[in-house]
């Protein structure tokens, strides 16, 4: 249908009031969090909220002096929020497709650009990549987060899943690498002859390699990311 009476639109585009789940998606791209207590999300990402919702950007040394120094060289990306109260919280990222995952104890990582939200109560750590800061324009960092709990992730268009075994393993782009498992360490290598093939400007020959039992999550893009201009 290509037009709408105002009580068509309203009605077909509406919040979904029956949603009680922590974490709803009220469409692919935009995230509905239940709040009844605390979670955290990425700064910027809140449209809109009802009820009674304060929001306070992360404390730098709320977390200890490590991860204050790694979130200083990593820029922007894994700045978060903390919303607190009792209401409805609506958080997006740029139209981009959500995902949400329930972690049952496991630990994934997470690249710092693509975290959304996550559950309070969950440990989480973030993890510069230092190998290949040099290398790369930005975006070199990702978040580790382990426990029980609610996790979302975003990604340009669908995300592909790719299994990784001691006899398989699997070589990404940094940019289009969105998530992968806790149980795997990734190495950065360069080949000149894979240059054409892989990515594109300065970093257009880093490859990410992804050896053991795991998976990594991928997205048909490759996010470029502009670290922050100094003052």
């Amino acid at each position: 249908m290509s037009k709408y009476s105002i009580k068509q639109f309203v009605q077909q585009t509406k919040q979904e009031e029956s949603a009680r789940d922590f974490f709803e998606l009220e469409t692919d791209r935009l995230l509905e969090v239940n709040l009844n207590g605390q979670v955290w999300a990425k700064a910027g990402s809140m449209i809109s909220y009802e009820g009674n919702i304060k929001f306070e950007r992360e404390g730098m040394l709320e977390h200890g002096l490590g991860k204050f120094v790694k979130k200083a060289l990593s820029g922007e990306g894994a700045q978060l929020m903390k919303a607190n109260g009792q209401g409805k919280l609506y958080v997006a990222d740029s139209g981009k497709k959500i995902t949400i995952l329930d972690l049952e104890g496991e630990s994934i990582f997470i690249n710092g650009n693509d975290l959304l939200a996550f559950q309070d109560g969950l440990d989480w750590d973030i993890k510069l990549m230092r190998r290949v800061a040099g290398m790369m324009a930005g975006g070199l960092f990702n978040v580790r987060l382990e426990g029980q709990g609610l996790v979302a992730f975003t990604s340009h268009y669908e995300p592909l899943t790719l299994l990784v075994t001691p006899d398989t393993p699997v070589f990404t782009d940094p940019n289009a690498t969105v998530a992968w498992s806790g149980s795997l360490e990734p190495d950065f290598i360069t080949d000149v002859q894979l240059k054409s093939f892989f990515g594109r400007g300065s970093g257009e020959s880093v490859q990410m390699k992804f050896s053991g039992n795991g998976f990594v999550v991928v997205q048909p893009y490759e996010e470029i990311y502009h670290a922050p201009q100094s003052s």
